[in-house]
C-alpha cells in the first residue's frame, strides 16, 4: 500500500513546490516614457506608483524605468513598444500617431474640459463604453488628459485672433494641429523631447503645451512670453494619454500579483492622474515668472471669437466617427456628459463643509 502511495505523494509534493516557486516568482517590469526624470510624469507618477506596487506585492513586482526614450525609438513608437514586448509598460501620447485612435480624439477637441481631474475620469469611463477595441493590443492601465494647455511663445505674446496669422505654432496632435489651423497659425507636429530645440533655433515661434511640462524641458528659460485662456472657460485644448501593459506581460503574472496590478488601475489611477496634473501647473508657472517673463490672460469675450473659428472641428470629427459606422453625435454627447458628471462630483465634493477635527466639540449656534 505504501508503495502505491509514494507516486501520489510525490506529485502531491511537486504540485505544492511549484505553486510556492511560482507564489515566489518575481518579476522586473520595464516601464519606458519620453519626459526626463525632472518631469512630474516621472517623478511624482511613474516612480510612485512602481514603489507602490512593489510594496503590495511584498517586493515580488519591481519596475526598471527607462525615462527620455532610453529603449530606444521615438515617442510615437511607444504603443507599439508596450504592444511587441520591447517594454513590458509604457506612458505615451496615442496622439503621436495621428488617426490611430480616433474616438478618444473627442477629449481632444478645443474647448471641451475644465480641468484635468474631471476629464481623467470621464475618459476612463468612456474609453470603457466606447474605446475599448480601439487599445485591445495592449492592456490600458490608465488613460488620462493634461491640465490646460497654453501658449508659449518666443518673441510675442498673442492676445487676439489676428495675432495667430503668420505663427508657426507646435502642436502635439492631430486635433490640435487642425485647431491651430482653424484659428490662423501655421501648426507643426512634434513630440515634446523635440520641442526645446526646435524653439531655440527659431525653427517654430511657439508651442502649445500645459504648464506642467514647461520647466522639465526648459521651455521657460527660452521663450519670453506666455498666454493663458480665462480660467473660467474650458481649456483651449488637452491631450490623451495611456498608461499601458503588454498584455502578455500581464496574462504571465500570477493571480495575487495581476491583482496587484488591476488595484493600481483604473478609474482611480486615472482620477489620481488628473488630479496630479491639476496641481502641477501653480509650480511650473512660478518659475515662469520668477524669470521675468510675462504672462497675459485672454478674456472670455475674445475666446467666443477662437471658438467659433473652431466650432467646424466638431462637425469633421462626427462626420469622420459616422464614417466609421458609429454615431458621432452620441459619442459626442456622452463625453460631454461624462466631463460634466464628474465635474459637479467634483464641485459637490468641494462644497462640503469640512469636518470638525476628532475630538473637537463645536461651538453651539446662537
Amino acid at each position: 500500500m505504501l508503495c502505491f502511495l509514494r507516486p501520489l505523494i510525490a506529485a502531491a509534493l511537486l504540485v505544492i513546490l511549484a505553486a510556492s516557486a511560482a507564489h515566489a516568482q518575481e518579476f522586473t517590469l520595464k516601464v519606458a516614457h519620453f519626459l526626463p526624470t525632472s518631469s512630474t510624469t516621472h517623478a511624482k507618477f511613474i516612480v510612485p506608483w512602481c514603489e507602490r506596487i512593489r510594496a503590495q506585492s511584498n517586493g515580488r513586482l519591481r519596475c526598471q524605468i527607462f525615462p527620455s526614450m532610453q529603449l530606444g525609438g521615438t515617442p510615437p513608437q511607444l504603443y507599439d513598444q508596450a504592444r511587441d514586448g520591447i517594454a513590458d509598460i509604457v506612458w505615451t501620447l496615442p496622439g503621436y500617431t495621428a488617426g490611430r485612435f480616433p474616438v478618444t480624439e473627442v477629449f481632444e477637441l478645443p474647448f471641451m474640459t475644465p480641468n484635468a481631474t474631471a476629464a481623467s475620469q470621464a475618459l476612463w469611463t468612456f474609453y470603457t463604453r466606447h474605446a475599448v477595441k480601439e487599445f485591445e493590443a495592449v492592456k490600458p492601465l490608465a488613460l488620462h488628459v493634461h491640465d490646460n494647455g497654453y501658449l508659449h511663445l518666443r518673441d510675442k505674446p498673442i492676445n487676439t485672433l489676428a495675432d495667430f496669422k503668420g505663427m508657426k505654432i507646435r502642436a502635439p496632435t492631430r486635433q490640435t494641429n487642425r485647431l491651430l489651423s482653424r484659428l490662423g497659425a501655421t501648426p507643426v507636429s512634434m513630440p515634446v523631447p523635440q520641442l526645446a530645440d526646435a524653439l531655440s533655433k527659431g525653427v517654430i515661434d511657439g508651442a502649445v503645451v500645459p504648464w506642467e511640462v514647461v520647466p522639465s524641458i526648459k521651455v521657460h528659460e527660452i521663450v519670453k512670453f506666455h498666454s493663458e485662456t480665462d480660467p473660467a472657460m474650458p481649456a483651449l485644448y488637452t491631450a490623451v494619454f495611456l498608461y499601458a501593459m503588454n498584455r502578455k506581460t500581464y496574462d504571465s503574472l500570477p493571480p495575487d500579483l495581476q491583482k496587484v496590478i488591476d488595484v493600481n488601475s483604473g478609474l482611480p489611477l486615472a482620477a489620481e492622474l488628473g488630479r496630479l496634473w491639476d496641481a502641477s501647473a501653480p509650480a511650473a508657472r512660478k518659475q515662469a515668472t520668477d524669470r521675468g517673463n510675462l504672462i497675459n490672460v485672454i478674456p472670455a469675450t475674445e475666446l467666443a471669437a477662437w471658438d467659433r473659428a473652431a466650432r467646424p472641428l466638431y462637425g469633421d470629427w462626427i462626420a469622420d466617427m459616422n464614417r466609421r459606422g458609429l454615431d458621432g453625435n452620441a459619442l459626442l454627447a456622452d463625453a460631454r456628459a461624462l466631463i460634466a458628471q464628474y465635474a459637479a462630483a467634483a464641485d459637490a465634493i468641494s462644497a462640503r463643509p469640512a469636518a470638525a477635527p476628532t475630538g473637537s466639540t463645536a461651538a453651539p449656534r446662537k
